[in-house]
């Protein structure tokens, strides 16, 4: 049975609120809400990225959750604001959806990691999109289900009669957009890398929250919501900035947390190094070990790179972080010049307040592959160390970026890749990185070298790609327009090709070394990493290799990875799974605890 009220009992319903009979104060509520809609969706992609990544991926879930949340609210809206017209209700929506997204900085972490923990003995592919999804739908979907019932309802006031109702949606429709555009530049720009996330949260959330108290106050009505609202979001305001993302972490060690535009940041301080981390639960990114000498950690297999090349004398970072690599070189290769490129400022200085960076080292604030585009500069090394996690950055995983890349190499020049999830199978990240990368450095004459080295005991692979030497590019000049070079750098030992015995591998790389640096810990060392070595296949033996060629145009480096999270998770979580199925979630319990 459908109800019908007439028009007459919406205006008198909105006209015995003193405050509604301007309708000045249904745009202030529309401007509000829209600005918080879009203020909760970014602060819904930095409350995941530490524990999701920051991929598109994670983006495409939080949008799509998102927009059901806002499609719903307008279809209910509707409904509800034509069977009762009741403004009071309204605001109380606003109020509850303001309450609720304050209360995500205090308790969204901790759903985030339940339905993690939940998920990964339970599911055996796609964890990261049903993980991702089943968070946004717990911890985002409901507020913003609620801000959608907004709009109809606000129409539902404005309107006076059917004369000026497109004129009225238009202008609500105005008001939200506005709030929307201040909602998406002021958290990126201003308050996520100025105060972070969860005082974000509680910024708009409070804005938000402000309009259904002044509407209740100024009517007198609704005094104990109103009050325990308020009450709801100081506990919150008081509580949320007390613990960070990473909760669980020894506030002893932490040395610093906060946030950039870019990314989640966390300092600690160990016993024997200060590492960075910029997503919580995937690892390190920077180090510095507080002795001299080699970390354990990948940046020591990528010191093979400039023993490999002709030349050790220029060396150029492409994902600088706190200039770790840049160090290495520096203790090793004194006489080479470096130069960083990081796109992340912050992280910068983070690098010289607790990391010890170089300060000869220049640092430019870019990414990585406009840097490339904007210089003409060569080098002997070049490493590309920009993949964190899942977020590899597709622009900087193509054919034509590793084109630029061997362009920006000296005859002779290696460049070093760190890839940091070793997964294998046929269509993995690390097969079409190795494929890509193998298709440009082979070049059309094969005179290049691609081959690979595993990390121990990590889930790091070091790519080694050396461009032609000036005597192959003499010998095979005119082979290739793409491989011609300028220069005449002799050879000054042969590459450790992927067709040498090991121990003629292991002789050669020690020896380049040992001349190179007479270090005599870093020459055994890089006879170990030259057992490591493996070649990487020629795309050109295979058809079906070329078709894991990344390019500019088809780049689908998220679903890749994806892949490569699903396995890692299957290997370290399949014994708990397995006693999940034998013992139910009692035997379960029993072996985290």
């Amino acid at each position: 049975m459908s109800v019908n009220v007439h028009p007459m009992a919406v205006k008198t319903a909105a006209s015995d609120r003193p405050i509604l009979r301007s309708k000045t104060f249904l745009y202030v509520t529309e401007f509000f809400s829209g600005m918080a809609v879009m203020a909760a969706e970014l602060g819904a992609s930095r409350l995941l990225a530490p524990y999701f990544s920051s991929s598109q991926i994670v983006w495409t879930i939080i949008i799509g959750t998102i927009m059901i949340a806002l499609a719903l609210g307008a279809v209910f809206g509707g409904k509800w604001a034509d069977r009762d017209p009741d403004p009071d209700k309204l605001y109380l929506r606003i109020m509850a959806a303001a309450v609720w997204i304050s209360l995500i900085p205090l308790v969204g972490k901790y759903v985030v990691l339940l339905v993690s923990g939940l998920l990964i003995v339970t599911v055996s592919t796609n964890f990261l999109v049903i993980a991702a999804f089943a968070s946004c739908m717990i911890v985002f979907v409901p507020p913003l289900f609620l801000l959608g019932t907004v709009t109809a309802g606000l129409n539902k006031f404005a309107t006076d009669s059917l004369d000026d109702n497109a004129s009225v949606v238009g202008r609500l429709s105005a008001c939200n957009t506005i709030g929307s555009i201040l909602g998406t530049f002021l958290p990126t720009f201003v308050t996520i890398p100025a105060v972070g996330t969860f005082v974000t949260f509680l910024v708009f959330s409070g804005l938000l929250l402000a309009i259904p108290i002044v509407y209740f106050v100024s009517m007198r009505a609704k005094r104990v919501a109103c009050a325990v609202s308020a009450v709801v979001f100081a506990v919150s305001a008081v509580l949320s900035p007390m613990s960070g993302f990473a909760f669980w972490e020894n506030s002893s060690t932490l040395a610093y947390e906060g946030e950039s535009i870019y990314n989640y940041l966390q300092v600690k301080n160990l016993s024997d190094r200060t590492i960075l981390s910029t997503n919580v639960l995937f690892g390190v990114q920077s180090v510095t070990m507080k002795r001299e000498g080699l970390t354990g950690m990948y940046y020591d297999t990528a010191l093979a790179a400039p023993a490999l090349a002709d030349h050790a004398r220029s060396a150029l970072i492409l994902g600088m972080g706190t200039g770790t690599y840049a160090r290495q070189l520096r203790r090793y290769y004194p006489k080479m010049t470096v130069q960083g490129v990081e796109i992340d400022a912050k992280i910068t200085k983070l690098a010289g307040a607790y990391f010890d960076e170089p300060d000869d080292v220049p640092v430019a604030t870019y990414d990585g592959r406009a840097w490339l585009a904007a210089s003409r500069e060569r080098y002997d090394v070049i490493m590309v160390d920009a993949y964190q996690d899942i977020t590899i950055p597709f622009q900087m995983s193509s054919d034509e970026f590793f084109t630029m890349v061997r362009n920006h190499l000296n005859p002779g020049g290696v460049m070093v890749v760190n890839m940091n999830m070793v997964s294998d199978g046929r269509g993995s990240i690390n097969e079409a990185l190795q494929t890509t990368i193998a298709n440009v450095f082979n070049g059309a004459c094969r005179i290049g070298a691609t081959y690979t080295a595993d990390v121990p005991g990590t889930t790091n692979r070091e790519l080694f790609a050396k461009a032609p030497t000036a005597a192959e590019l003499k010998r095979y000049d005119g082979c290739s327009d793409s491989w011609r070079r300028t220069g005449g750098i002799a050879t000054v030992s042969e590459p450790v090709g992927s067709d040498m015995r090991d121990d003629v591998k292991a002789s050669a790389l020690r020896s380049a070394t040992w001349e190179r640096t007479r270090d005599g810990a870093l020459a055994a060392y890089m006879s170990e990493v030259a057992s490591r070595m493996e070649p990487v296949r020629d795309p050109s033996a295979d058809a079906g290799d070329r078709s894991l060629i990344l390019t500019d145009d088809h780049a689908p480096v998220e679903l890749l990875g994806m892949r490569a999270i699903d396995n890692i998770i299957a290997e370290q979580a399949g014994p708990y799974r397995d006693i999940l199925k034998k013992e139910g979630i009692g035997g379960l319990l029993r072996e985290v605890g």
